[in-house]
This record gives C-alpha cells, structure tokens and sequence, in this order.
C-alpha cells in the first residue's frame, strides 16, 4: 500500500473545513462554487463512526475508547486502500500516542498540512461550536487532558491536549513533510499561502482557477450556503458553524482576565508564531 496520507491537521475552529472547502473547489474547478454539503467527498475524516462499524462488520459502541483505537489501523488501512497517490483526511487528533496506539502513523502518511489560529480567537470560536462559556473553553484548551468525546455516533473521540501541546506535536520533527499555515496569513493573502498548500499536494497552480477556488471558498460563500441549506459538520448545539472568521475578534470579545490566563499558559508557542509582542 502507498503512503498516501496527507493529513489536514488543526486545532478544533482554526481554519480545516476552510481549507478543505478551498481545495474540494479547486479540484473541482467548477464555474458555481461547491456546495459545502459535499465537501467530504474529497476529504476523508479518522474519526468518523461509520468507518469504526464497517472496518468491524457491526455497529460498535463508540464510548468504547480502547475498541476505536484497536480499530484505527484497520480504518486508516482502508482509506488507503483505494491505491490512490493522495487521499486527504482530515484530524483534530494531536500527533502523539494515545493508550500505547500511534495515532498519525507514519507508514501511511505521504505529508501534512497544519493550519494553526490564535487561540485568543480561535478559543471564541470554540466556545460557539461546543456551547460553551468563554472561561469553559480557555478552561479545556489549555488543559492537557483535552479531549473530543464521542458524539451522536457520529465520531469518536479526538484527543486534543492544550493548544501548545497539540501544536508542538504537528511541528515537531517527522519522517515526512509538513506544511505549517497560519489562519491569519490565509485571511491576508489567500492567493500566496493557498498556493504554497497546492504546491505541497503537487499539483500545479492555475490562477483563474485559483482566483475562482478562492472566492468560492469565501466566509461570505460558506455563511450563505450555510443559512440556506445547513451544513452537516455544524453543532448541535444550535450555533452556525461558520462565523465572522475575523482577526482580533479577541480584543473586543474575550474578557481581559481570560485573555491574560489563556497568554500566560500558551505564551512560549504563540509567541514563536507572532501572535505575541
């Protein structure tokens, strides 16, 4: 089998669905944008519940942690199985061991995208999609326990850590490439950085194309389909999964003395990627 994993890897609300929604819109390359509702036809995901009961021939428990986990190399050996050069598969997972099992093995991975947001925004965000106060979420991402429990039967769990932790583990020294994106870098110049992730995949940098993948990705697009049709990867806790998307949205949104324990616990990596004077 290939090695061809490349993984879409972020924190939970730190720009993944935006990139995968991009890049299903540049291979398309369609004149009307994609609705998003498809967009997991060109993504895969490894926490997705159907893939855990069909590698396993029955319908499982997902709150049985340590089953999912014996059964992640059977789902990760499936999605390559189709001998493809790049199959896309989306993570919340940090890149670490979880009960003794290597999550983002390295025999199936060909490279890895990283998209990573200020987490005094990102943590907004966070709060929005789990229905959640603002100290609750600043509470869970700088914990080193963190983890996305099992949902609905619809995923298993995703271990998280602090926001430091889960950024080290995806910047730290591994046997294949990995691409780092900053979310504010993509709002600022979306045509070079979304560039650089096309050249990553191989694949070469149409401009037309990429000028229409772009727009057709836009906050504007997404929020619209949105309020039109739904969006499947949207909480159930009733709140839309595409928001403002904005920089700084903290200055004016997130308490001062949350704002102060968040910087305090994360300050050694957020000031390596400048989101700190």
């Amino acid at each position: 089998m290939k090695k061809s994993i490349v993984w879409l890897a972020s924190y939970p609300k730190s720009g993944n669905t935006w990139t995968r929604v991009f890049l299903a819109n540049y291979l398309m390359n369609t004149r009307e944008p994609l609705p998003i509702n498809q967009v997991h036809r060109f993504a895969s995901g490894d926490s997705i519940a159907k893939m855990y009961h069909m590698v396993a021939g029955r319908q499982i428990d997902i709150n049985d942690i340590d089953l999912t986990l014996h059964l992640r190399d059977k789902v990760l050996r499936g999605i390559i199985a189709n001998n493809a050069d790049i199959n896309l598969v989306k993570t919340h997972n940090a890149r670490l061991e979880a009960r003794g099992v290597t999550l983002i093995p390295s025999q199936y991975t060909r490279s890895a995208i990283y998209v990573i947001r200020n987490p005094l925004d990102m943590v907004l965000s966070y709060a929005r999609h789990y229905g959640i106060s603002h100290a609750e979420a600043v509470e869970q991402v700088t914990h080193p326990d963190n983890a996305n429990a099992p949902a609905d039967d619809d995923t298993t769990v995703q271990f998280l850590g602090s926001w430091s932790e889960h950024v080290r583990s995806w910047i730290s020294k591994a046997p294949y490439p990995t691409l780092v994106m900053r979310y504010e870098d993509l709002l600022t110049d979306p045509h070079r950085h979304f560039s650089t992730a096309l050249r990553h995949l191989g694949m070469p940098v149409d401009n037309d194309r990429l000028d229409r993948a772009i727009r057709f990705s836009s906050f504007d697009e997404l929020s619209g389909q949105e309020e039109k049709a739904g969006f499947v990867e949207a909480s159930d806790k009733g709140a839309r999964f595409f928001g403002k998307g904005r920089m700084d949205q903290w200055k004016t949104d997130l308490a001062p003395k949350l704002v102060k324990k968040l910087t305090r616990s994360e300050r050694k990596v957020m000031r390596k990627f400048g989101y700190l004077e």
